[in-house]
Order: C-alpha cells, then structure tokens, then sequence
C-alpha cells in the first residue's frame, strides 16, 4: 500500500497533464517537479524498508564500536533548527554494526526533533552501567499517553490513528530503532515525562576493552561534544 500510492498518485499527475492539449510549459514544468518529489519521496521509503529489512534479519557480523562516537556522528549530521540539544557522551561499547547503530541514533534523534515544540530541548547521553551500555535521548513535546508508547514502534502509523503521508514522514522512523535494537540483542525503554515530550533508552550489552570490565570507581571518560547550536 504505501509504494502503490505514491505510484498512483505520480500516474495521476501525469495523465491529467496529459489530458491538457493546451498546457504551458509552465504547466508542465509544475508537473514535472510534483512528480520528482514524489518520485524522492519512495526512493526514501524504499532504502528505510531495506534498513527495517535487515534490521529484521539480525547481524551477519559484529565488531567493537563506541556508543559515544556513533552518536557523536549521528549528531553533527542531524538538522536541530531551533533545538537545544545537551549531550554528554561517555564512552560506551558494545559489539555489533556500526552503520545500522549510526542510523538507530540518527533516528532517535530526528524523531525527538520532529515530535517537539518550538525553542525546544533534546538530551542525548551514552553512558555504562553495569553489563549495559546505555543510549539516551529525551526531548520536550506534547504529553504522550502511556496506552499510546506502543504504537510509536509500529510501521506506518501516527498516534492519532490515520496513516502516514508524505508530509508527516515515512512513518518508519522508530520502526527502524526497534529492529536495530532487537538485532543487537537491546531493549527500549519509553518514559513520557510529566512536562510532557518523550525519553527513550536502549540499552545493549556492553563489552569492555581488553575482555576486562572497567571498575566501577574509575569514571568512564567523556567525549567533549558539548551543546549543538
């Protein structure tokens, strides 16, 4: 259904332009960028579908990567408009693939940016406790019900109940995040604070350098990211 809309949509454009035997150039054109952005409209849809599809099929391999650095990335590739966002990033390391991890930050960050108000806030934090190594962002927003944290991790879906469009997304965002984190053995962990907005946790099983575990008097050094304009 969500690929054979936009192709119908695009179809239609097409048809009517073509049912104008008087149609300007500037007609045309019009219909030529509606059906560009709706052809890039599924070539998005189409690679988040291929990420959701192996993120469902689990890791072929696995290496040794810092939670701190992947996040770190994930946020200087991100957009914040108008967002604080406060990041403290300890060090944090866990085994599996970086790219997908990458993309499971990058997509926590983009929905707490999406979903939030304006002149908001967002906390972006890597930590370890104990055998965890700890991703976690929390942003303001608009008070979430707790019957509703479910269905944030559904494809396709808005809390209102209608289906996504283009123009609220793909709909696929936090689908991805917990097809990640189930294909690294994490769990997520949903808090909608009082103040209203959401906090998300996931948390992987950590490995320490060396196949030896950090003592829990020595404190974790901190990647300096700081605050993002």
């Amino acid at each position: 259904h969500e690929l054979r809309t936009p192709l119908t949509y695009e179809r239609t454009l097409i048809e009517i332009a073509l049912a104008e035997p008087d149609a300007s150039n500037e007609r045309l054109r019009a219909v030529l960028e509606q059906v560009l952005a709706a052809g890039e409209h599924q070539e998005r849809l189409i690679e988040a579908l291929l990420v959701l599809s192996r993120g469902q099929r689990g890791l072929e391999q696995r290496e040794q990567i810092d939670l701190a650095e992947i996040a770190a990335h994930a946020l200087r590739s991100v957009d914040t408009h108008d967002r604080a966002i406060e990041s403290t990033l300890q060090r944090a390391l866990i085994n599996g693939d970086p790219h997908l991890v990458e993309r499971l930050a990058a997509n926590l960050l983009s929905n707490a940016l999406v979903h939030n108000v304006a002149g908001g806030r967002i906390a972006f934090t890597t930590r370890t406790a104990g055998s965890h190594a700890i991703l976690t962002v929390t942003n303001t927003g608009p008070a979430i019900p707790p019957d509703d944290l479910d269905r944030l991790f559904e494809p396709f879906q808005r809390l209102d109940g209608s289906r996504t469009t283009a123009t609220h997304g793909l709909g696929l965002g936090l689908s991805i995040v917990k097809a990640i984190a189930d294909a690294h053995d994490a769990t997520i962990t949903t808090e909608p604070p009082a103040a209203g907005g959401l906090s998300i946790e996931i948390s992987f099983p950590a490995v320490h350098s060396a196949g030896r575990s950090r003592p829990e008097s020595d404190p974790p050094p901190m990647l300096p990211v700081g605050r993002a304009p």
